[in-house]
């Protein structure tokens, strides 16, 4: 039930959601349309505009710091890719720098093995299990499959820290582990492994950048890129709020 509920929720807090919304009152109620009407354009300039959405981003984003220690696991969480059952293939997406990043840090020595946590979040399964793919992806690319740990059971990143620190408190009860995601996402799945009582270090990936410029392009001119940045956003802040609620 949470889980569904959880899907629901995330498509009401959507911003093109909100505008649609938006639009629909300002037809209804003709009396106030001009007022309605203001307000939908000054909410489709902030969440269409990329400078305002990378500021808020690097804000609620933590920094990465330098890793200065060896870790027995790196936990990489799902969400990276999607299944095109035409080619059988997975198709990785701009979460997929968290994936990148633990394959470079075990190939610099930082972590000793590799917990892919993820299966499939679908409400209706195409059969396509991430973590498994991930696997695969890791091995294609010379990481011996003994330092690869699955964990494919998982929905959503409550799951993603109960399924893990199952095998984690059992398997390595004493070990370090370094929890890799993106930067947006981190804090939230922080909050739920620490719940499950797994401490973890974090290592941000695909972080915004640590200076915005001002341009021309990210001040006037509306981007697409901008609203996908207040959903991630809108996403995580819901989530984590929930998160505390719940558990």
């Amino acid at each position: 039930m949470f889980y569904i509920a959880s899907k629901l929720l995330n498509f009401l807090t959507k911003p093109l959601f909100w505008l649609f919304i938006l639009l629909v009152i300002c037809i209804v109620f003709k009396k106030t349309r001009k007022k309605i009407l203001f307000i939908t354009l000054i909410f489709l300039f902030v969440i269409s505009n990329s400078f305002i959405s990378s500021y808020v981003s690097k804000l609620w984003e933590p920094k990465r710091q330098k890793i200065n220690k060896v870790y027995d696991i790196g936990i990489v969480l799902g969400g990276i890719s999607s299944y095109d059952k035409q080619t059988a293939s997975h198709n990785f997406n701009k979460e997929a720098d968290r994936l990148i990043e633990a394959e470079q840090l075990y190939r610099q020595g930082y972590i000793k093995k590799i917990l892919l946590s993820g299966g499939n979040g679908l409400i209706f399964n195409d059969g396509y299990i991430e973590a498994d793919a991930m696997k695969q992806h890791l091995v294609k690319n010379g990481i011996p499959e003994n330092d690869i740990i699955v964990e494919n059971k998982s929905r959503n990143t409550k799951e993603n820290a109960l399924n893990s620190s199952l095998i984690l408190k059992t398997t390595f009860p004493n070990g370090k582990f370094l929890l890799i995601t993106s930067a947006k996402h981190i804090k939230r799945a922080k909050y739920c492994f620490d719940k499950f009582g797994i401490n973890t270090t974090i290592f941000p990936t695909d972080c915004s950048p640590t200076y915005i410029q001002p341009r021309l392009d990210n001040l006037i001119i509306p981007s697409v890129s901008a609203i996908e940045t207040w959903e991630d956003l809108i996403h995580e802040w819901i989530g984590l709020l929930i998160y505390k609620i719940a558990f």
